[in-house]
Parts: structure tokens; sequence; C-alpha cells
């Protein structure tokens, strides 16, 4: 019964759905991807991606030829809050030099956000399929899973996955920058 736990950790990584949640809903859409409770531990790998530590994210980085892909999503605006009132969303810090596209991670996308998703990555890649991207949020977060599966699905060939995301670069005592979303994100 032991070999039960690592057979339901590895069930999303070969497209498989798990036991439903404690709610009875399911964690994993038919096609494999997390599309609720985002924060909680994390498989050891994604699918057609690899797996990268925080010194080898530093060191893709150094050589100055990777993208780094934030997927954090941007906080909402306060639910029942005016319209009139002013509201600031918290700051996002993330590895300097990233492009943060909020909310492509969510398990389930719009066609605006997939679309939003597609034309950022062939932006910043330059359209080449096999420019090397490392995509992270923060640590037990399934977003940048989720979005390192997507793109491997769009046909990306070289996906990196840094599981350990901003909590562990800043961990590392790396530094970190103020993020801004790119522009024309919609809703998720």
């Amino acid at each position: 019964m032991r070999a039960l736990p690592i057979l339901f950790a590895l069930l999303p990584a070969f497209g498989a759905s798990p036991a439903p949640s404690a709610e009875g809903q399911s964690l994993f859409s038919p096609d494999g991807y997390r599309i609720s409770q985002f924060r909680a531990p994390v498989p050891k790998f994604v699918s057609g991606a690899v797996t990268v530590t925080t010194g080898e994210v530093e060191a893709l980085r150094a050589n100055g030829q990777v993208v780094l892909i934030d997927v954090l999503p941007a906080p909402p605006r306060p639910r029942g809050l005016p319209a009139s009132s002013l509201w600031l969303p918290p700051e996002r810090r993330n590895i300097p030099g990233s492009l943060w596209l909020p909310n492509v991670g969510y398990g389930r996308v719009s066609d605006a956000l997939d679309q939003y998703f597609r034309r950022n990555l062939a932006s910043a890649t330059g359209g080449r399929r096999q420019a090397p991207m490392v995509f992270y949020c923060l640590a037990d977060c399934w977003m940048s899973w989720n979005a390192a599966k997507r793109a491997v699905e769009y046909g990306y060939g070289k996906v990196y996955w840094y599981p350990a995301g901003t909590t562990g670069w800043e961990a590392a005592g790396l530094p970190l920058a103020r993020g801004e979303p790119a522009p024309g994100q919609p809703g998720p």
C-alpha cells in the first residue's frame, strides 16, 4: 500500500486523474492539468520538460540564452470593492529579466488567455520552438507545472521547469526585481 501515494503523485504527469479531493471535486482535468488547490506539493517532473534547480537556473540565466517566464497569477481586485475605490495590487517580485504571464498556469484557460500565452511565447522566443524557456512560480505551486506542460504541448522543445520558483531563488540569497504583467492579459 505504500506505493499508492507515489502512484497518485505520478498520475498527473501521465495525464491521468487521481481520486477526487476532499470536497468531492477532481483535482485534475481529463487531459491532466491541475484544476484546483494549486498550492500543494508538486511532482518531480513534467513530461517532456527538464526539471531544474536554482543553480541550474542561475547558469542558464548567466548564459543569456534563456527566456524566464513567471506564471504567478495576478491578484484579483477584491470582491465587493466599489469601482470608485482605489486599489493597488501587491507587488510581484520575480527573477530579474523575467516575462510575467499571469494566470496562464490555470488548468483551464479561456481561448483569450490561451492566445495570450501562445502570442507571448512566440514573441519571447522569436518564434523559435527550440529556444530554452524556464517556467516558474512559487514553491509547491502547480501553476508553473501546468504552464510548462502546456508549452510542451504547444510544441516547444526546450522547456525547463523550476519548481522552487521565487521561493527557492530568494532563499538562495539571489536578487528579485519588480515584475510587471505582460500587456494584454485577459482574465482567467
